[in-house]
């Protein structure tokens, strides 16, 4: 399965932006999809992530800021961002957890301005 992050850009802080991840096949039989994101300088981590049956995971610096959702017919998987701050800019990828595919994408870089 290939992954192509979408939707980043230049933001302010406060505002909301919401970021697609389309995969080449069907992600029907993953069970569990997450976005991660790689902050200038740091490793990649996991922000959040949702299974099959829609039980999520954020981590804390996110919580009830973001909201992850998928989209099976569609093999879509979204990360809808609001109140962003500059804390949240980075490179933004999707991938299965916790075994991520080999091949992360491109992911989508995103900035958030002061």
């Amino acid at each position: 399965v290939q992954l192509q992050a979408s939707g980043g850009g230049l933001v302010k802080a406060g505002t909301s932006l919401r970021l697609s991840c389309a995969a080449s096949g069907s992600i029907f039989a993953i069970n569990v999809m997450a976005w991660y994101r790689q902050a200038p300088g740091k490793q990649r981590e996991l922000v959040a992530y949702i299974k099959n049956g829609g039980s999520t995971y954020y981590r804390d610096s996110v919580k009830g800021r973001l909201t992850i959702s998928r989209d099976n017919a569609e093999n879509t998987v979204y990360l809808q961002m609001n109140n962003l701050k500059p804390e949240d800019t980075g490179v933004y990828y999707c991938n299965r957890f916790p075994t991520p595919f080999s091949s992360w994408g491109q992911g989508t870089q995103f900035t958030v301005s002061s």
